[in-house]
């Protein structure tokens, strides 16, 4: 997956529609925890002020060590990124994500590592990497898991109401006037819609045609460009990305969901069910769940089989994994602390 950010600049990238294309255009939950967290990587780099995230980074920066280097070495000193979308998918854990990233074909690691300015001091480890050694990857996985636990998984009860508080916005704009209203309300004035084309700016004039894939608007919290436009040069069925910001507000302005919703919520289903709920708030598999809870993979499983016979949660499969999401019944229970609609 290719990024280019269109953040600024007179020149467009214009996004050509037709009538399918429109109809296969979808606003996605998230890009993916292993985006997330290279975002964030990129986000602790940046020398411009981002108030957004100034006390995210006054609480991140000088934390990083050696577990977290294998994958912060890989950040090039210029031009763009490592692709961890295209190596580790969109899913929204990173058990998920890593064992995505365990089998990736080395064709795709190679193809990703093209082209990217690393420091000379850390080419021969980037050069394991993407020749695939069985011990490259998964120091790399590793550490990936260790940048999440640093820099996302504390504030993700911030960055997941944010991303529910937009995917309810795009719904209502959809039901009240069409895909045709959604993207007149993408990033205005940034972001025209003309249609049949949507516009941003971009650092050259281009033009795109989905030919028929559809668009899709995928939200992101750790975000350092107002838009960006990402797509795969390895897969031209696959539809290409608009990432679009989520927070409307500083990271750590607010904390997690209200203290007394969580403690009734704690009354009513009983502690660590509470926080199996808010841990599939974000989508888990059962081995992510019970790392959170701090049990084991079979006690998981049972408080995953209880919320999901009551209807607060869906369990679905996706490759080798099983995967856990809250239902708009689970989401009203955690926002509120009670079976009553907000």
């Amino acid at each position: 997956m290719r990024s280019v950010s269109v953040a600024g600049g007179r020149p467009v990238l214009r996004i050509h529609f037709t009538a399918q294309d429109l109809a296969r255009t979808r606003v996605a939950a998230t890009i993916g925890v292993a985006a997330e967290v290279y975002y964030s990587l990129e986000l602790l780099g940046e020398n411009r002020e981002l108030p957004h995230f100034r006390a995210w980074r006054s609480a991140v920066a000088g934390r990083m060590g050696a577990d977290t280097r294998p994958l912060t070495s890989l950040v090039p000193v210029r031009g763009p990124g490592l692709d961890l979308l295209a190596l580790m998918g969109d899913v929204p854990c990173v058990d998920h994500a890593v064992d995505n990233l365990l089998h990736a074909p080395v064709s795709r690691l190679r193809r990703e590592f093209e082209g990217l300015h690393f420091h000379p001091g850390h080419l021969p480890w980037a050069r394991r990497v993407c020749e695939g050694g069985r011990d490259a990857r998964r120091e790399l996985a590793n550490a990936v898991r260790a940048c999440h636990r640093l820099t996302v998984e504390p504030y993700w009860d911030r960055g997941r109401s944010e991303l529910v508080a937009l995917s309810a916005r795009c719904a209502n704009l959809v039901l009240e006037g069409g895909i045709d209203l959604l993207l007149r309300s993408i990033c205005p004035p940034l972001v025209r819609w003309r249609p049949p084309v949507l516009e941003a700016p971009y650092p050259r004039r281009v033009d795109v045609r989905l030919q028929g894939r559809g668009l899709i608007i995928a939200p992101t919290v750790f975000a350092k460009h107002p838009v960006s436009f990402l797509w795969d040069p390895l897969d031209s069925a696959q539809p290409p990305r608009l990432s679009v910001p989520a927070l409307r507000g500083p990271l750590l302005d607010t904390g997690p969901a209200d203290g007394s919703a969580i403690r009734n919520l704690g009354s009513l289903l009983g502690r660590t069910r509470a926080a199996a709920l808010q841990v599939t708030a974000e989508g888990c598999t059962t081995s992510e769940l019970a790392r959170r809870l701090r049990v084991t993979a079979a006690a998981a499983s049972q408080h995953a089989t209880v919320l999901r016979n009551t209807d607060l949660i869906t369990t679905s499969r996706r490759g080798g994994s099983v995967l856990h999401h809250i239902t708009p019944l689970g989401l009203a229970l955690l926002r509120t602390g009670t079976l009553t609609e907000p």
